[in-house]
């Protein structure tokens, strides 16, 4: 939007119109538009500013500098987010643990042998405080 809008003007700035003139009593004056008889147009052209080797070297080594800083950035956003959707999906993971201990039900494991192993109420809770403090501790 900025570039468009400084696309359009340059045009106008370029084509503009400058005159002096002098007043009676003897001041010159500039304006766009001659104010006075006798009013010359005078030519503006614009001051090209040639940067030395120092100054443009100074400006290659900042440039350098801000897009190492941004891709760090960049880099260091990404890890954030990766890092952020891991902890998410542990809490996931933690909360349907959790909530596949069932409340007054009887619960067990299968061992290797495939027989269940039934967990008695105090292994019930115990499992459920561990659950709850990992749950509190990594989601919260």
């Amino acid at each position: 939007m900025r570039a468009l809008l400084c696309l359009l003007l340059v045009p106008g700035l370029v084509a503009a119109e400058i005159y002096r003139w002098t007043d009676a009593q003897g001041q010159v004056h500039f304006g766009q538009r001659p104010e006075a008889a006798g009013a010359q147009q005078v030519e503006v052209k614009p001051q090209v500013v040639e940067r030395d080797q120092l100054t443009r070297e100074r400006e290659e080594r900042t440039n350098r500098f801000y897009n190492a800083r941004r891709e760090e950035q960049a880099q260091a956003s990404a890890a954030a987010a990766q890092r952020q959707s891991k902890r998410a999906d542990e809490c996931r993971k933690l909360r349907q643990r959790l909530a596949s201990i069932p409340e007054g039900r009887r619960y067990f494991r299968t061992d290797a042998n495939g027989e269940r192993n039934y967990y008695s109420d105090q292994q019930l809770d115990t499992a459920r405080q561990q659950l709850q403090s990992e749950v509190a501790e990594r989601c919260s």
